[in-house]
Parts: C-alpha cells; sequence; structure tokens
C-alpha cells in the first residue's frame, strides 16, 4: 500500500514538471528594481557579451560560438 502511495506521489509531481513551461521561456517580471529581459537572446559584439544592447559578461571574453549581434 505504501509502495502504490508513493509511486501515485512521484507520478503527480512527474505530472506537473511536465506540464509547467520551462523556465527559459517564461516571462521574468520585475519586482525588486532589477532588469530581466525575457526574449532577449544572449549575442557578442566583438569580444563582448550583450543581452538587449546591455555589457552582461563582467569583461570576460565572449566565446566565438556564440552568435554576432547584427
Amino acid at each position: 500500500m505504501i509502495q502504490l502511495i508513493a509511486n501515485f506521489v512521484v507520478a503527480v509531481f512527474t505530472a506537473l514538471f511536465l506540464a509547467s513551461p520551462p523556465l527559459a521561456l517564461a516571462q521574468v517580471v520585475s519586482t525588486d528594481g532589477l532588469t530581466t529581459y525575457a526574449g532577449c537572446p544572449l549575442e557578442r559584439v566583438g569580444t563582448q557579451l550583450v543581452r538587449c544592447d546591455n555589457l552582461t559578461g563582467g569583461n570576460v571574453s565572449a566565446p566565438d560560438w556564440i552568435p554576432e549581434q547584427k
């Protein structure tokens, strides 16, 4: 009986996890004054990482596989 209840709980949590939208696709709302960007891909300008025209890389060189901003 305990195994049946444990299986049910695992199935419910699995279903809830799979039914929720991925965090990367969820719209982020800022309530604490921090700026967040939903829908802005990570890009690079030269060797700098940018997201929505804001430098984000902390002065770390961007790898070549990050697409160049047009």
